[in-house]
C-alpha cells in the first residue's frame, strides 16, 4: 500500500505522517511531498524510527513524483486559521493549493482514493469534485472530505461529561465539517442519555472546538495534532477495507444521493474501492432534526462557492 501525504511539511502533515510511519502495515511506502524545502528532513528523520515503513520526501513546485503509483492520497495542505478567521476566510489561498495538486493527482494516479483535509473541507471537497470532473477521472466513491476530528472530539466530551472511557463512545457526526454544519447525533449513543440544556452545549461546544484549539494556542496554530491523529485513523480504516476487511464504518463528507445536498458527512460502509454502501443516518432527535434543516442553505453556499470556482 502506498500513501501519499501532500502538506506533510505542515503541523497536520508531520503529525499524519508521524502516526502513517509507526502504524500502516508493514511493507507500505509513505510518500511526503510539501512544497517546503525542508521536507525531504522530514523523511530523513521519520526513516529513523525502526517500522517496516519506506519514507521518502519530495519538495518544489511539482508534486506528481510523489503521486507515482499512490493508493492514498491525503491532502493536508494550505494556510492554518488564526484568531478571528473562519473556515471561509481560508478559502481563496487554500482554493487553488487544492485545485493545483487535485490537477496532479488526476494526471498520475487517477484511481487513487482521496482524502481531504485542507479547510474549508464544505468547500475544498467540491473543489476537488470538479477538478477530477473536468479531467473525465471523477469516481465519487473515491473522494472523502475528511471530518474524522469532530468524531474523536464527540467522543472525547462525551466520555468526559459521562464518565465513560473514550474508546466506548462513538458518536455519529453527520453534515458538513464547520460550525453549524457539524451535527453531532447525540440521540444515537447506545446507553448515554443528555438532558436539554447538556445537549444544547456539547453540540456548541463540539461545533466551535477548532475555535477553541485556535484561542488556545493564542495565534499559533490551529489544530495539527488532533487533525493528525483523526487523518490517520480514517486513512488506516480505509487501508483495512481496501485490504478485504469487511464492515468498516467511518463518516466522511462525500458526494451522496443528494437528500440533503450535493457533499453531506454520514457513516459509510469502506471497501475495495472506497465507499462501499452509505448508511443510513438513522432517526433524528426533534433537537437534531431542526439543526440539519437549518445548517442546508450554508452547506448549499459552501458548496456552490467549489463549484463555481471550478466552473468559473
Amino acid at each position: 500500500m502506498k500513501v501519499t501525504v501532500l502538506g506533510a511539511a505542515g503541523g497536520i502533515g508531520q503529525a499524519l505522517a508521524l502516526l502513517l510511519k509507526t502504524q500502516l502495515p508493514a511493507n507500505s511506502e509513505l510518500s511526503l511531498y510539501d512544497i517546503a524545502p525542508v521536507t525531504p528532513g522530514v523523511a530523513v528523520d521519520l526513516s529513523h524510527i525502526p517500522t517496516a515503513v519506506e519514507v521518502k520526501g519530495f519538495s518544489g513546485e511539482d508534486a506528481k513524483p510523489a503521486l507515482q503509483g499512490a493508493d492514498i492520497v491525503l491532502i493536508s495542505a494550505g494556510v492554518a486559521r488564526k484568531p478571528g478567521m473562519d473556515r471561509s476566510d481560508l478559502f481563496n489561498i487554500n482554493a487553488g493549493i487544492v485545485r493545483n495538486l487535485i490537477e496532479q493527482v488526476a494526471q498520475v494516479c487517477p484511481k487513487a482514493c482521496i482524502g481531504i483535509i485542507t479547510n474549508p473541507v464544505n468547500t475544498t471537497v467540491a473543489i476537488a469534485a470538479e477538478v477530477l470532473k473536468k479531467a473525465g477521472v471523477y469516481d465519487k466513491n473515491k473522494l472523502f472530505g475528511i471530518t474524522t476530528l469532530d468524531i474523536i472530539r464527540s467522543n472525547t466530551f462525551v466520555a468526559a461529561l459521562k464518565g465513560k472511557s473514550p474508546t466506548e463512545v462513538e458518536v455519529p457526526v453527520i453534515g458538513g465539517h464547520s460550525g453549524v454544519t457539524i451535527l453531532p447525533l447525540l440521540s444515537q449513543i447506545p446507553g448515554v442519555s443528555f438532558t436539554d440544556s447538556e445537549i444544547e452545549s456539547l453540540t456548541k461546544r463540539i461545533q466551535n472546538a477548532g475555535t477553541e484549539v485556535v484561542e488556545a494556542k493564542a495565534g499559533g496554530g490551529s489544530a495539527t495534532l488532533s487533525m493528525g491523529q483523526a487523518a490517520a485513523r480514517f486513512a488506516l480504516s480505509l487501508i483495512k477495507a481496501m485490504k478485504g476487511e469487511s464492515n468498516v464504518v467511518e463518516c466522511a463528507y462525500v458526494e451522496g444521493d443528494g437528500q440533503y445536498a450535493r457533499f453531506f458527512a454520514q457513516p459509510l460502509i469502506l471497501g475495495k474501492n472506497g465507499i462501499e454502501s452509505k448508511k443510513d443516518i438513522g432517526t433524528l432527535s426533534a433537537f437534531e432534526k431542526k439543526a440539519l434543516e437549518s445548517m442546508l442553505d450554508v452547506l448549499h453556499q459552501d458548496i456552490e462557492l467549489g463549484e463555481k470556482f471550478i466552473q468559473g
